[in-house]
């Protein structure tokens, strides 16, 4: 394979682990990592490297399985309700559970089961048969007999158990070392202040954290600049002592991309670009020595690094240790809304889970591969295979679980219109009760209401407002839901609605008839949307065409987002709520003070699950969070409006 190649044709995940190991194979990396022996006590989540044998039998004796009295079985023959059998003093012996079996004796009667008279006698009520209660010798473990084949990861159950079977010490794996290897002129350590266009070095520390999750060792090394020499140099350093190196850069065909041509040189490129997404500019290869090391060139977005270690990096290090690699558990979900994907590419899409209506429900959180905090807040992982163009709403799915489906059957499940006290309540409410999760997926309020619909959430967040009536939710909910009494509406709270512009509003908007001025730059909210709503309702009262305004088509999924875009500079003010200008520091112009409502089905009302939450919105110190966010009022919030 050419060095200078900056990109190779997408090779499918398993074609490229293949191509991988079989490169590993003949640059001589070694197979497994080496065998040492530790202490029993110091053996837990290691891998045998050899079979354990028991050295000894548990228990090593026949012994009482309860406590009470050890006796002969056939001198309890005939005992019985109306014929007692009395035991004198010398015919039994009092046990404890564990104590060895008497000798002669050969049954053990729980002491519940035991009357004792006056001069110590003891009184049997029933007869038992020989060896009741009794555990016998090598019950557990019998000498000689194979306790964990090789390869076996050790839990703490198996460490007790060759501790009983004789063992003091264990012939196990070692942790394989990964070393990381961070490069790019603007990367900055972390506890440092960035600078514009510098970024803090957080994928080594997410690297290094998820290779000591599955049981190894991490290392990482100074920052490398954007110098193949350097990188080079490092690379070749790192892999004296590593089991695998992880080079972190921008593994695409970028201007400072060298991790493809760096490896090269230093061995052998076996993959260069896989297709899977996030994370699809992935370097695999080997780096000549003696031993050989693997090297796998990680993508610079923070989602597909973490999703090529889990990819890529964790079957290599289960090879290395000659176990399986660690599966997570797995479930079929609803997908919550329409999922499009590029057919090609295997697509790992990162969802939340909530069960409704008895069933567990996807809801896909946002897939640019730089949104950490999507990994941060996922629950499940869903893989779209590259021969699909994606999954319809409703439609079943397969998903790789992240927690657990007792946690998921505790989390409230709510989509529809962003607002940053749910964000708010979702902390409180976990501070509260950890049980509890609160999953806010934003798609607008007319995505939220057609989610409640179909039956995908719990509540739905709404402020659409019809022009017709100037009345907001209740008009979409009687045409969407129906007007009957199934359907319930919850008043959250009132907020003020606005264009968010740069701090001091240099350009002295005053309302939204500037929005049509010539080179101002607006930032829209995406279809469905309450905001979107508001802002065509506005302009249409003054007789303005959305036509005029530039940017009307430049859409931003969240306030914060139209916030983030006026702070940067890219738009010079967007329709928003007033926390969300706070938020950024920016300044605000008010439009209208808006109702914002939960809607959800009447059934789910008294539900305990959402108990938690109208308990919190009962609560004053949370009504008082809420308004010290900004351009709120609580004055209605929790009244049932339907």
């Amino acid at each position: 394979m050419s060095a200078e190649s900056p990109f190779v044709s997408d090779v499918p995940a398993a074609a490229a682990l293949d191509a991988w190991r079989e490169a590993r194979a003949a640059a001589g990396c070694p197979a497994r990592v080496d065998a040492i022996r530790v202490p029993v006590g110091a053996a837990v989540g290691r891998v045998t490297a050899e079979p354990v044998w028991a050295r000894r039998s548990s228990p090593a004796f026949d012994s009482a399985g309860m406590d009470g009295i050890a006796v002969r079985a056939a001198d309890t023959v005939g005992a019985a309700e109306t014929t007692p059998v009395l035991l004198a003093v010398g015919e039994f012996e009092v046990v404890d559970t564990g104590d060895p079996l008497p000798a002669g004796y050969d049954a053990v009667v729980m002491r519940e089961q035991v009357h004792r008279t006056g001069d110590g006698a003891a009184e049997l009520r029933a007869a038992v048969p020989p060896y009741q209660h009794v555990r016998s010798i090598g019950e557990d473990i019998s000498a000689t007999e194979l306790l964990l084949p090789e390869g076996h990861r050790l839990r703490p159950v198996d460490v007790a158990a060759c501790a009983a079977a004789g063992a003091t010490e264990l012939v196990v794996r070692r942790p394989p070392l990964v070393v990381i290897v961070p490069t790019g002129d603007e990367i900055r350590p972390i506890g440092t202040e960035p600078a514009p266009g510098e970024i803090l070095d957080t994928n080594s520390l997410m690297l290094a954290a998820q290779a000591r999750e599955v049981g190894c060792d991490a290392r990482v090394t100074e920052i490398v600049v954007d110098d193949p020499d350097a990188i080079s140099a490092a690379l070749r350093a790192a892999a004296v002592d590593a089991d695998l190196v992880i080079l972190v850069a921008g593994s695409s065909a970028g201007r400072d991309d060298y991790t493809a041509r760096v490896v090269a040189g230093a061995g052998t490129l076996a993959v260069h670009g896989v297709a899977v997404r996030p994370g699809h500019p992935v370097v695999l290869g080997v780096v000549a020595g003696t031993p050989a090391t693997p090297v796998l060139g990680a993508p610079g977005y923070p989602v597909s690094a973490a999703l090529t270690f889990d990819i890529f990096a964790a079957p290599l290090l289960a090879d290395l240790e000659g176990a399986a690699p660690r599966e997570r558990p797995s479930a079929t979900a609803r997908l919550a809304r329409k999922l499009p994907s590029a057919i090609g590419m295997d697509d790992w899409v990162r969802v939340r889970l909530g069960r409704v209506q008895g069933e567990v429900v996807a809801t896909p959180l946002p897939r640019g591969a730089g949104v950490l905090t999507s990994l941060v807040r996922a629950d499940g992982l869903l893989v779209v295979p590259a021969g699909l163009e994606g999954h319809h709403a409703g439609e079943q799915v397969r998903v790789e679980l992240l927690r657990g489906l007792g946690e998921i059957g505790h989390t409230i499940v709510a989509i529809g219109s962003h607002d940053l006290v749910l964000d708010l309540a979702a902390s409180a409410l976990r501070a509260t009760d950890p049980l509890v999760t609160l999953a806010s997926s934003n798609v607008g309020s007319l995505g939220g209401l057609v989610a409640l619909r179909d039956g995908l959430c719990h509540i739905a967040g709404s402020h659409l407002l019809d022009p017709a009536t100037g009345e907001y939710t209740l008009p979409y909910v009687d045409k969407l839901l129906g007007a009957g009494p199934d359907v319930a509406v919850v008043r959250l709270v009132h907020r003020d609605q606005g264009l968010i512009v740069a701090p001091g509003n240099p350009l002295g908007l005053s309302g939204v008839e500037d929005l049509t001025r010539a080179g101002l730059r607006y930032v829209n909210r995406q279809r469905g949307a309450g905001t979107r709503a508001l802002l065509d309702h506005e302009l249409a009262r003054r007789g303005i065409d959305f036509a005029e305004v530039s940017g009307y088509s430049r859409e931003e999924h969240t306030h914060l987002g139209v916030a983030a875009a006026v702070a940067a500079g890219r738009a010079d003010t967007g329709m928003g709520i007033l926390a969300a200008a706070r938020a950024f520091g920016l300044d605000f112009v008010p439009v209208a003070r808006e109702p914002y409502d939960l809607v959800l089905r009447t059934s789910t009302v008294a539900d305990d699950l959402l108990a938690p939450l109208w308990a919190l919105l009962e609560r004053p110190e949370f009504r008082a969070s809420v308004e010290a966010l900004g351009g709120y009022s609580c004055a209605e919030t929790g009244r049932r409006i339907r």
